[in-house]
């Protein structure tokens, strides 16, 4: 809350008129609107058609190759780093325009929100589930926990996952191993 104040200060300070345009090292606002970054959330779909993706040139096509891969690996939330990293890295050039666009809405999501929803602890938005990269990575995360964890460690379907790393059969009835 004391952040969205405080950039709303240094916008307001940047953009008035104390600063005439011809002195101003910022011409235009500094925190202006990046076509990848998301301002709002539930227009964010909106938001990822009005993004424009060029394939005419190489150097374009990498570009916009480049900054997805470097959204989907640096959300700051290591789980989904490590999902959505992987699964972008590994279907990022066979992807066509169409499912670009459904990356970036996947990619403009919250990520709480959208770890709540590939995790399966809460159902997602009708938008969500019908979009053809999240629920590709979806896909891969349920595929990976049939494979990899023993069903008694993993939340129950819709329900948030409350325990610790520590939970070494303490009562009657209980895991074995914690959540490793």
């Amino acid at each position: 809350m004391a952040s969205l104040h405080i950039r709303r200060v240094i916008t307001n300070l940047l953009n008035s008129s104390r600063y005439p345009t011809s002195h101003n090292p910022f011409p235009r606002p500094l925190l202006s609107h990046c076509p990848f970054t998301s301002h709002a959330g539930n227009d964010s779909h909106s938001h990822s058609h009005s993004v424009n993706i060029d394939f005419s040139n190489e150097e374009s096509k990498r570009r916009l190759i480049n900054r997805l891969l470097y959204r989907s690996k640096q959300r700051g939330f290591l789980e989904l780093d490590l999902v959505l990293g992987k699964w972008v890295e590994d279907n990022i050039h066979s992807l066509d325009e169409n499912r670009i666009r459904a990356l970036i809405h996947v990619l403009d999501l919250e990520n709480p929100d959208l770890w709540k929803w590939i995790s399966g602890q809460e159902q997602p938005p009708e938008s969500i589930s019908t979009n053809p990269v999240f629920t590709a990575v979806r896909e891969g995360v349920v595929k990976n926990l049939e494979i990899y964890s023993a069903p008694e460690t993993r939340a129950t379907p819709g329900q948030p996952w409350v325990r610790g790393w520590d939970d070494i059969k303490k009562f009657r009835g209980g895991p074995i191993t914690g959540n490793q």
